[in-house]
C-alpha cells in the first residue's frame, strides 16, 4: 500500500510548526504538527502516533490539507446547543471577565462563577445554564 502525498507545498514544516504554536484549538495543533513532522521527513507512523493520532487519521488529514489547505485542518462542529451569546458578545464577556467586577454595581469583590453568569445575564438579557466547570 502506497502511502498518500503530501502535495499542498504551501508551507514549510518551520512555518507549519509556528502555525500550531499560534492556534487556540488544540485538535488544529495535533494536525498541524503531524503535518509538519511528516514534511520534515519523519516516518508516518511516527508523526501520527507524536501526534496522538494513528496513521489512518494522519491520511485522513493529509486528504484534507491536499485538498483544502489550512482551512481542511479547522475542526467542524456539528449539533449540539445554539450559543447563548453572540462572537461579539463572548469578546465583550472575556474583557468583562478579564477587568473582574465594580464593587459598587456588581456587590462582588472577586467573580465566582455564580456571580459572572448573573453579570453577564443582566447585562446581555440572556438565561445562562450552568455547566459544570462552566459558565
Amino acid at each position: 500500500m502506497t502511502a498518500v502525498r503530501l502535495t499542498r507545498l504551501d508551507h514549510a514544516a518551520e512555518e507549519l510548526r509556528g502555525l500550531a504554536a499560534k492556534s487556540t484549538g488544540g485538535a488544529q495543533v495535533r494536525r498541524l504538527s503531524a503535518l509538519a513532522l511528516v514534511l520534515a521527513g519523519q516516518p508516518r507512523h511516527a508523526a501520527a502516533e507524536r501526534s496522538g493520532m494513528d496513521r489512518q487519521t494522519l491520511r485522513d488529514w493529509v486528504h484534507r490539507y491536499n485538498g483544502q489547505g489550512l482551512g481542511g485542518l479547522y475542526s467542524i462542529r456539528s449539533g449540539g446547543r445554539r450559543a447563548s451569546l453572540t462572537d461579539a458578545q463572548m469578546a465583550e464577556s472575556r474583557e468583562l471577565t478579564i477587568k473582574g467586577p465594580d464593587p459598587g454595581t456588581d456587590r462582588v469583590e472577586r467573580w465566582r462563577r455564580v456571580d459572572l453568569r448573573e453579570a453577564v445575564s443582566r447585562r446581555f438579557s440572556v438565561k445562562l445554564r450552568e455547566v459544570a466547570g462552566f459558565v
